[in-house]
């Protein structure tokens, strides 16, 4: 039976943004909310008529796997090609007129193949004046370089399989030099892509009312109750427990007083046409209502004042004099200095400006050296803002992970192409195609992933029809296979040090999986699968990277802890699957269902099973440590990992929440995490071992979780010492129990 992709998930999206886009006050939050909204409707529209199939690697119907699509929260295709974009003067200007073609597109691209195009496209190459912004962009010069180079049939052949679509597809690069990052460095932003978000910064509608009331409507407030103040005839009123005391107003009219309440009157209609963020003022209760209501009235006199207008307006006065002073009294103005000093601070917003100022000083699709230059001494800058620009400094990898700029895997993996481009292309010899090759690689990392169904994959790097015309000219050199090894090596341990709570993600595991094929030490890397989609069904790769977990932990706490199968026997002969064609491992799926004690007849059912696959394989780490040699590293760094998993796990069990689903989630991150601690213990010594798990009952125990995770803790600590659970999770004799994520009901840590 075919499996598809349910409309629901885009529903519920398409249903958010409306609302966000309906209830929100923020312009800018209101335009972003309108254009999710747009890219939903386009999904369901699509999936609805039969043009866009979710769960499919060629979701767009009639159109190539290679094409970069415009991809949706979850992994949805709109419909829309990233390529597919309005012709620029600067194409124009860089063919010769008179080309052929249905649409401005096709003339350009058309315009690229005749002789004056492609000398245009050969001097791009040459002195590297070209951006590779989506990874279409790359097509055409790899045909000018194959021309170029006498393999004119090769050339043919991807023009003809890029004919079909030479009419929609921009197929060459925008000029204009693309800088990057030199050597080892990285960034995670250009200085544009910061200046663009430091500008876009507002300042919250609570926050510009307040500013806006204490720079114009408290003087012109207080002008009010000093023009009313002079009609008092003895005393100002006061609040006493007795009610208002003190004298009347509208007793005396002094000389000037009405020019004076005419110019009071002018101000404030001008300053109401220009300030709207306040409307404190104007409830029609608020002492400032009432005190112009009643100016409104009185433009010589207070005839036309009632008996209780006049007493509203005495109780006005007597709130404002009694809570904040009198009209130029020193405790008024004492507080209004205080309120008009900090009304006097730079807003985030304002701070933001200035920043955004100082980085047109650097290349917009430039980095940025430090941050130095950009903040001046005595500058306060939030530490959020600062974070927002830091986003465009090139540094090496480490340096940025200990700044705080790069927060988890999923960020690590989205700067490391900068790094794994330039290794790629170490193994193209002619300098100008590697160069190519290079921003090729980095705009094709930067595609979104698919929402995928049963066993298929996404999209490769040599699937695309111009990288695949170009490997008979890549050959595997020694230097840039050390050099893939040392970055593949460095990058796990930064990965396992930086964030050792968190199991790699897939977009990491994909980047390493470049690396090692690079450093030709390819490796069974396996992703973590979506328990909503999961068909029960994994590929032969799980399998080995089971057998080799069994190796590389036979023996430890991690193998004792999880009842490791202590071998796998030989591997059985293969099943096809009849959609794919893939060697599928039906054993490996038999053995992750009987741990479970379920089949993935549900998506918590299908999360047992995931999580005894992730259990089973390590979930990457033991295939890493044999294939990388990182015993050692392990055997120091062990405990400290461990601690800081420990550490982690009590923070976030700390934090209550009353949201069922928030719960859930919380529980299967603890428990992947606590795996990730136990893989690390067991590189480390029993006695190791033992100081880790009193640590962590000492942490349990002060944070008040004895009850909640005990259990828990006792049962590592028992395992520890020898013991082993029973097939239920459970120890033989005492409250201890193995903790796993995933359940079909309710969990014991909740």
């Amino acid at each position: 039976m075919t499996q598809e992709a349910s409309p629901g998930y885009a529903y519920g999206q398409l249903e958010r943004a409306l609302r966000t886009a309906s209830s929100t006050t923020d312009t800018a939050v209101r335009r972003r909310a309108r254009a999710k909204a747009a890219r939903w409707q386009e999904v369901l529209d699509g999936m609805a008529d039969g043009t866009l199939k979710a769960g499919s690697r060629t979701p767009v119907a009639d159109t190539p796997a290679w094409v970069t699509l415009e991809v949706a929260h979850g992994g949805f295709a709109t419909g829309r090609y990233l390529a597919e974009v309005p012709v620029r003067p600067e194409e124009r200007a860089a063919v010769p007129a008179g080309a052929p073609g249905r649409t401005d597109r096709e003339r350009v691209n058309l315009g690229y193949l005749t002789d004056a195009g492609l000398a245009a496209l050969r001097d791009a190459l040459a002195t590297e004046a070209y951006r590779v912004a989506v990874p279409e962009d790359a097509a055409l010069p790899v045909v000018a370089w194959l021309l170029d180079h006498g393999h004119a049939e090769a050339a043919l052949d991807l023009v003809a399989e890029l004919r079909p679509l030479l009419h929609r597809l921009r197929l060459a690069p925008l000029p204009g030099a693309a800088p990057r990052p030199a050597g080892a460095l990285v960034r995670l932003a250009t200085v544009g892509e910061v200046r663009e978000t430091l500008r876009a910064a507002t300042t919250k509608p609570a926050i510009a009312a307040m500013l806006e009331t204490v720079r114009v409507w408290h003087p012109l407030f207080d002008r009010l109750v000093a023009l009313w103040a002079e009609t008092v005839d003895g005393e100002l009123p006061r609040l006493t427990a007795d009610g208002v005391t003190g004298g009347w107003p509208c007793r005396t009219w002094p000389e000037g007083w009405a020019s004076r309440r005419a110019q009071w009157l002018a101000d404030h209609a001008t300053q109401s046409a220009r300030h709207t963020a306040s409307t404190a003022h104007t409830h029609p209760k608020s002492n400032f209502a009432r005190l112009h209501r009643a100016l409104l009235a009185c433009e010589h006199d207070s005839a036309a004042l009632t008996g209780r207008d006049v007493g509203w307006v005495r109780r006005a006065l007597a709130n404002t004099s009694t809570k904040h002073g009198e009209p130029g009294s020193q405790r008024r103005a004492a507080l209004r200095a205080v309120q008009a000093a900090v009304a006097a601070r730079p807003t985030h917003a304002e701070l933001a400006a200035v920043l955004a100022g100082r980085l047109h000083a650097y290349p917009g699709d430039g980095g940025l050296p430090a941050l130095d230059p950009i903040t001046e001494p005595g500058d306060v800058v939030p530490a959020h803002l600062l974070a927002k620009t830091a986003r465009a400094v090139e540094a090496p990898v480490e340096e940025l992970v200990a700044r705080g700029v790069i927060t988890s895997g999923d960020v690590l993996a989205a700067v490391l192409p900068q790094i794994t481009a330039q290794l790629m292309a170490a193994n193209v010899e002619d300098e100008r195609l590697a160069a190519l090759y290079a921003q090729t690689y980095a705009a094709f990392r930067r595609r979104r992933g698919l929402l995928l169904l049963g066993l298929e994959h996404q999209v490769r790097l040599e699937e695309l029809p111009w990288i695949r015309a170009l490997e008979p000219f890549r050959a595997q050199r020694p230097d840039a296979a050390r050099a893939a090894r040392h970055t593949l090596t460095q990058t796990v341990l930064l990965a396992l040090g930086a964030f050792p709570q968190a199991i790699l993600p897939n977009t990491l595991v994909r980047e390493l999986g470049a690396l090692a094929k690079q450093a030709g030490r390819p490796m069974p890397l396996v992703e973590e699968l979506a328990a909503d989609i999961f068909t029960g069904t994994f590929t032969e790769k799980w399998r080995t990277a089971a057998a080799t977990t069994s190796r590389v932990m036979a023996g430890t706490l991690y193998a004792r802890y999880y009842d490791l199968p202590a071998t796998w026997t030989t591997t059985p002969a293969p099943r096809w699957t009849r959609m794919l064609g893939k060697r599928t491992a039906d054993d490996f799926a038999a053995v992750c269902e009987a741990r479970a004690g379920c089949r993935p007849r549900s998506v918590a059912a299908g999360g047992m099973v995931l999580e005894q696959s992730q259990i089973l394989t390590t979930h990457n780490l033991a295939v890493l440590v044999e294939t990388l040699d990182l015993r050692a590293r392990l055997r120091e760094a062990g405990p400290g990992l461990a601690g800081q998993v420990f550490a982690w796990v009590v923070r976030r069990l700390a934090v209550r929440t009353s949201n069922p689903h928030a719960d859930r989630q919380l529980i299967k991150n603890i428990a992947y995490a606590w795996r990730q601690a136990v893989f690390f213990l067991s590189f480390c010594g029993e006695a190791e071992q033992r100081a880790a798990v009193v640590r962590l009952g000492e942490l349990v125990t002060q944070a008040g979780l004895d009850e909640r995770f005990g259990p828990a803790v006792t049962g590592l600590s028992a395992v520890v010492e020898g013991a082993r659970f029973s097939a239920d999770g459970t120890l033989p004799a005492g409250p201890g129990r193995r903790l796993l994520g995933w359940t079909t009901g309710p969990h014991w840590c909740r």
